[in-house]
């Protein structure tokens, strides 16, 4: 049972990365948009005072816009696509005709029951989705749609009937199923949702009630999930939903720290950025603790490795401080000195409040290039950003004086501190190139300027017939193999350039960094899979 729950987890996470990566590809766009309508910003720049570049800055955060108040339906489309076992292309087309089917079968049993409330809908309890008055669910619609959505299609779209009756088979009977379960759905939550949204508000604000307790609690549980894949489903919900608080902004009620932010930033009129339930502190450890957690390593390596490992820190602290990707440093000290981790959790933690008693709201999820973009241009007042370099620091300190103690105290086997003989689990790029070379014939394509070994790393996961199945995230190769016990780490690790690899049941992780888009298509090809499959 905790084996099929798991897997399940696994399954779900995987599935939630197709939505939760595009979201802030927005967010940063719309902040772009914001800098050229910036009215302080135009002040000090005023080239920028011009109808050409306004109207641009208008037209690019107004349409991306869009894609924040629409949450639901993304959320459903990209769980559908990432839940289905095949023909993902229809499984996301029909959770678009499902969610079409569902909130307008809502919208008429509410109409019924004479529950549709008339004029502004703000603190009713309903809203406007895709233009049709229904309860307000946000992004838990999507998410309960995507998932029944994919569920169907796994069953039924291979089913095939004969004679007149075949056209009704494959993905247009997964449809033809899903008209009555979305419309048993849409009665149903009419009497449920308003329980469940009161259950949501009031863990909402017990997390409130709990202060900084509460804040601690979450920026140390979202690291201590890192190893799992399962992190982004802790902030999601509170980035997203109203477990994250509530604001009004505009007239506007808005939920979800993100959100919120979002709206704020982009409306003037708003002179202090509201304190929600959480806020999304995590730019501190990214930015900034992890770098002093890397010099740190650095110099507490063994002086005859310390220039063989300073390209490989340099390169993972410069990735984490400006992308916000934190793997390849976390994942060097994780299974070597788990204590290094919990800290880093703990210290990760106590950075979110740290900045709310301070009553920062600076952010910086994505790294240097988020933080500039969101947080500079709005002045001191709104974000008080300079507070967050400056609690960085201080946190920069933290980690490389604790890091250090800890690894000359116990003797942990760090970076530069292995026994001897004993291959480092990061690699710079050059020692990676050279055992490419030194390997079989590369498969599959690349980047520019390296290339991946598809074939070394479907035989170090097991051969072919041993794949299940293969998708990927932001950082990891996430694979569904037959027997995990036929997994060659080593070769992973020392040969295909991964910097980990994680079991958890049939579920096996393998963390390539940025690099992984090319290695997920490298051993699709390897594999023989197409995009239908």
């Amino acid at each position: 049972m905790k084996d099929k729950l798991m897997d399940a987890m696994q399954r779900f996470s995987k599935a939630m990365f197709i939505p939760v990566l595009i979201l802030p590809i927005a967010g940063i766009l719309i902040a772009v948009g914001n800098l050229f309508t910036n009215t302080r910003l135009q002040a000090v720049l005023p080239f920028l005072d011009n109808p050409f570049t306004a109207g641009f800055g208008s037209l690019l955060s107004g349409s991306l816009t869009a894609i924040l108040t629409n949450l639901g339906i993304i959320f459903c489309v990209g769980l559908a696509v990432g839940l289905a076992d095949k023909k993902k292309s229809e499984a996301g087309f029909i959770s678009l005709l499902a969610f079409l089917v569902f909130i307008n079968a809502m919208n008429r049993f509410m109409g019924i029951r004479g529950i549709l409330v008339e004029g502004s809908l703000s603190g009713t309890g309903q809203a406007m989705v895709l233009g049709v008055q229904i309860l307000d669910m946000g992004v838990f619609l999507g998410l309960m749609l995507g998932v029944v959505v994919a569920l169907v299609h796994n069953r039924f779209c291979e089913t095939e009937f004969k004679n007149a009756f075949q056209i009704y088979g494959g993905t247009r009977f997964v449809f033809i199923v899903l008209i009555p379960v979305m419309v048993l759905m849409a009665v149903v939550l009419t009497f449920v949702w308003p329980f469940v949204q009161s259950g949501i508000n009031a863990l909402g604000s017990f997390i409130q009630r709990s202060g900084n307790f509460g804040l601690f609690t979450y920026g140390t549980l979202e690291r201590l999930l890192i190893p799992t894949g399962l992190h982004h489903l802790v902030y999601t919900p509170f980035l997203y939903t109203s477990l994250g608080g509530t604001a009004s902004v505009g007239g506007q009620i808005l939920e979800g720290a993100r959100n919120i932010y979002y709206a704020e930033i982009a409306d003037e009129t708003v002179r202090l950025l509201s304190p929600s339930v959480i806020w999304d502190a995590r730019g501190i450890s990214k930015m900034f603790g992890l770098l002093g957690a890397c010099l740190a390593m650095y110099h507490t390596a063994r002086k005859e490795n310390q220039e063989k490992i300073k390209a490989v820190l340099v390169t993972a602290a410069v990735t984490s401080f400006v992308a916000g990707v934190t793997e390849p440093i976390e994942f060097s000290f994780l299974f070597v000195a788990p204590v290094l981790f919990v800290v880093h959790a703990v210290l990760a933690g106590s950075s979110f409040v740290a900045l709310n008693l301070l009553g920062c709201r600076a952010i910086g999820p994505n790294g240097f290039i988020d933080f500039l973009l969101y947080n500079v241009p709005l002045g001191f007042a709104k974000t008080k950003w300079p507070l967050f370099i400056l609690v960085g620091l201080v946190y920069f300190a933290l980690y490389y004086v604790i890091f250090r103690f800890l690894i000359v105290k116990f003797n942990l086997k760090t970076l530069g501190r292995e026994s001897e003989g004993m291959e480092m689990k990061l690699h710079s790029k050059a020692e990676y190139k050279e055992r490419a070379a030194a390997g079989n014939a590369s498969s599959g394509s690349g980047t520019s300027d390296e290339k991946v070994d598809a074939a070394m790393i479907v035989q170090a996961l097991g051969g072919k017939e041993n794949i299940l199945k293969v998708t990927n995230c932001y950082t990891r190769l996430r694979t569904e193999l037959e027997n995990t016990d036929l997994v060659d780490e080593n070769v992973l690790k020392n040969q295909t350039g991964a910097a980990a690899v994680i079991k958890k049941g049939k579920n096996v992780q393998v963390v390539y960094g940025l690099k992984v888009t090319a290695v997920r298509k490298a051993v699709d090809q390897e594999l023989g899979i197409t995009e239908q499959e």
